[in-house]
């Protein structure tokens, strides 16, 4: 990344950052960027969720490791990271009509994961997430070998975590994912 490239990334996620306070109380950005600017492979990521989307924003700390927690904000599921099969098994088994990808490889190509079941919940408290729109999450593997996957929206005030074939994709359907730094 270039040294302008990085100057802008770590403005957009400052901003960001002193947008919403309640999303990281007790950090200061000053920690959030001097962890960052070690961190070479973390920014490639990040600057990775942004392209698509994703407006990547800090939500947890972990005070006695240091590691800071970026995730997916965006009020929808990111624009750039929709239209996808859950893994490269469903991608492979369509037949016809297949995706673009799928969101285990695309988010192991940014270097980072989806967000689990309980990390998705979490996210719910810090807003409101996914109203129109729904995101992939990270299965367990007995699930997973059933050929189902997890997806989660926001529905009339609530939190809802379903499944679907791995091999279904939808135009609002994409996923969140998190970055551990």
């Amino acid at each position: 990344m270039k040294k302008q490239e990085q100057e802008n990334l770590l403005q957009t996620l400052k901003t960001r950052f002193e947008q919403h306070p309640h999303r990281h109380p007790d950090l200061s950005w000053a920690d959030v960027q001097a962890r960052l600017e070690n961190n070479p492979t973390a920014l490639k990521s990040l600057q990775a969720m942004e392209a698509t989307a994703g407006e990547p924003d800090v939500i947890a700390h972990d005070k006695q490791t240091g590691v800071i927690t970026f995730c997916d904000c965006a009020k929808e599921s990111p624009s750039g990271r929709r239209s996808l099969c859950y893994d490269r098994a469903a991608l492979d088994a369509r037949k016809e009509n297949k995706p673009k990808g799928s969101a285990i490889e695309m988010a192991e190509e940014m270097g980072i994961a989806l967000l689990t079941e309980e990390q998705y919940r979490g996210l719910q408290t810090l807003g409101e997430f996914d109203a129109k729109t729904s995101s992939w999450l990270a299965t367990p593997p007995e699930l997973r070998a059933l050929g189902g996957a997890l997806f989660g929206d926001f529905r009339y005030g609530r939190t809802f975590v379903y499944h679907n074939g791995v091999q279904s994709y939808y135009a609002a359907r994409g996923f969140r994912g998190v970055l551990c730094v």
